[in-house]
C-alpha cells in the first residue's frame, strides 16, 4: 500500500476556502500508521491534534478538504508570507 494524503485548509473566523488561514494534512502510512499534522511558521510540518479533534466535534476550527494543487498554493503563500 502506498501513502495516502488528505489536506485540509483550516477556517478561522473570516477564512475562506480560498484563503485559509492554516494548513493541516492526515497522511496514513503504507503499514497503516496514521500522522496528522499542521504547517507552521517555521514552513515545517509539525504534529497535530486538529484533525483528530475536528472529526470528534472537540475543535472550534473548521476543515475543508483541499487538493493536492489547493495545499501547494497554500504552502507558496506561506512562504511567501513567512519567509523562504
Amino acid at each position: 500500500m502506498e501513502e495516502q494524503v488528505t489536506y485540509y485548509g483550516l477556517l478561522l473566523s473570516g477564512d475562506t476556502r480560498e484563503k485559509p488561514g492554516g494548513l493541516a494534512r492526515r497522511r496514513i502510512l503504507p503499514d497503516g500508521g496514521i500522522v496528522e499534522e499542521t504547517f507552521q511558521r517555521d514552513l515545517q510540518w509539525h504534529d497535530s491534534s486538529v484533525i483528530g479533534d475536528w472529526r470528534r466535534g472537540e475543535s472550534s476550527v473548521e476543515l475543508v478538504e483541499l487538493s493536492e494543487a489547493e495545499a501547494e498554493r497554500m504552502m507558496t503563500r506561506f512562504r511567501e508570507k513567512f519567509g523562504t
